[in-house]
């Protein structure tokens, strides 16, 4: 039990350094334009492919991988987030950006603590809601190359929020277990990459509905 107690702080702390790094690389980037627009446009797939990687081999790896190698990987992860992120800081407002930033901080929080605080096995919560997210994919990928729909994107957008606040549980959940077969350092970091994830994809799919754009 106290090995969970000190896995949780740890785990909250990852998570906010992550956080930290891709908004603030993000917000650095975007007073650059010039900058911003030469990574993005010979970067955007190279980044996304690296990310694609290292989620890739922290899932497969996990088990294996030294803690200093997991850290440093999600540090990467976060500052290329930050780099696309910086896209954002030009499109919506600032102040815009901290309300709905709150927004998700309070969701987040709520969530996190059910997850936490329920003795119930959300296994099967999390089985429903990744079928969920890969019909979400393919919807979003259809609507781009097919309906091309504002109406069906919105849609497929207040979906994804559903789908995110029930990962955020899930994955808080889901620690307490990983714990017991990685050790807690792993653990932590793992489970602040997860919880990274959730929060912006959150906060991204609440931006869209309540972010005010920069005229």
């Amino acid at each position: 039990m106290n090995e969970k107690l000190e896995l949780y702080p740890k785990m909250f702390t990852w998570l906010f350094i992550g956080l930290l790094i891709t908004f603030a690389s993000g917000y650095a980037l975007s007073l650059n334009p010039v900058m911003m627009t030469n990574l993005l446009a010979f970067g955007a797939i190279p980044i996304f492919v690296i990310e694609l990687v290292i989620a890739f081999v922290l899932s497969i790896r996990i088990a294996k991988m030294e803690p200093m190698t997991m850290k440093i990987l999600y540090v990467i992860y976060c500052i290329l987030t930050g780099i696309t992120f910086s896209v954002l800081f030009v499109a919506y407002e600032i102040s815009s950006m901290m309300s709905v930033f709150i927004i998700t901080a309070i969701i987040f929080g709520l969530l996190a603590l059910y997850g936490y605080k329920t003795k119930k096995d959300l296994t099967k919560l999390g089985t429903i809601i990744t079928i969920a997210l890969l019909g979400v994919i393919i919807g979003s990928l259809l609507n781009v190359l097919i309906f091309k729909s504002s109406g069906f994107d919105m849609t497929l957008t207040l979906l994804g929020v559903f789908i995110f606040v029930g990962y955020i549980a899930y994955d808080v959940n889901k620690v307490k277990q990983l714990v017991l077969y990685i050790g807690e350092d792993k653990a932590a970091v793992y489970g602040a990459f997860s919880l990274y994830l959730d929060f912006i994809n959150l906060f991204i799919r609440l931006l869209q509905f309540f972010g005010k754009r920069n005229d």
